[in-house]
């Protein structure tokens, strides 16, 4: 006598045989995130998805059967991530002032792109089929707009610094990470200490006339001679 009822026994996947191409299916899937997640790390976003592919140990037909796009991997990845890096920002709002705030924001940012070099990527590459990491990076902008402004309001940052040098000094500390990256890999820390020296008020001359961010934001999208590609050039 069979120990099932027949619905059970007539339910789609609910014998090991259905159930094992499902599992298979999952564990590819975290295989594949697992991976993307460590190149993107090792490598920026310009990694390939054959070379996301070979680190899953997956065909590539697998891979785009379970992420259609390379949109849809980058966000699965970096979802969470984004979220960490808003939580940064919002730990700093958090601060007993506006000086320590907009300091440990910047330390904890610097940190991250020690430890991943992709965040250079997800803070500047636009991404138009992301609506939601569009959405978090907004929040994340915004957020850094008033720890600048709040520490600026206290009088203790210089009152010439703009949301765009932010960019700039994280893209700074980006081209630090990856050119000492494997030879001395807390040269950051220098770097970081270099531009706090730079940041109180009054330290310093004044600064030259910025960027608009507009400006800044457009500089970082144009394909250009010896430019990494974006994500959206490498679909």
């Amino acid at each position: 006598m069979s120990s099932g009822t027949a619905d059970e026994q007539a339910r789609p996947g609910s014998s090991p045989a259905g159930r094992r191409p499902r599992r298979d299916a999952e564990r590819n899937r975290r295989r594949i995130i697992a991976a993307a997640r460590q190149a993107f790390a090792d490598h920026g976003m310009d990694v390939s998805m054959e070379e996301i592919a070979r680190r899953a140990e997956v065909g590539v037909g697998t891979l785009y059967r379970r992420f259609e796009t390379r949109v849809d991997l980058v966000e699965t990845v970096f979802l969470a991530k984004t979220h960490e890096y808003l939580a940064a920002a919002e730990d700093g709002l958090g601060a007993p002032d506006g000086w320590s705030g907009f300091v440990g924001y910047l330390t904890r940012m610097c940190e991250l792109q020690a430890a991943d070099r992709s965040l250079t990527d997800v803070l500047t590459v636009t991404l138009p089929d992301c609506p939601t990491m569009l959405r978090v990076r907004e929040r994340l902008y915004a957020a850094q707009q008033a720890l600048l402004e709040r520490a600026q309001r206290e009088g203790s940052l210089r009152a010439d610094l703009v949301a765009a040098d932010v960019v700039l000094l994280l893209l700074a500390n980006a081209g630090v990470v990856q050119a000492t990256g494997s030879t001395a890999p807390d040269a950051w820390r220098r770097t970081l200490a270099l531009m706090l020296a730079a940041l109180p008020a009054g330290a310093g001359p004044a600064l030259p006339c910025p960027h608009g961010p507009e400006s800044l934001s457009s500089e970082f999208q144009a394909p250009r001679a010896g430019r990494r590609p974006g994500l959206s050039e490498l679909r």
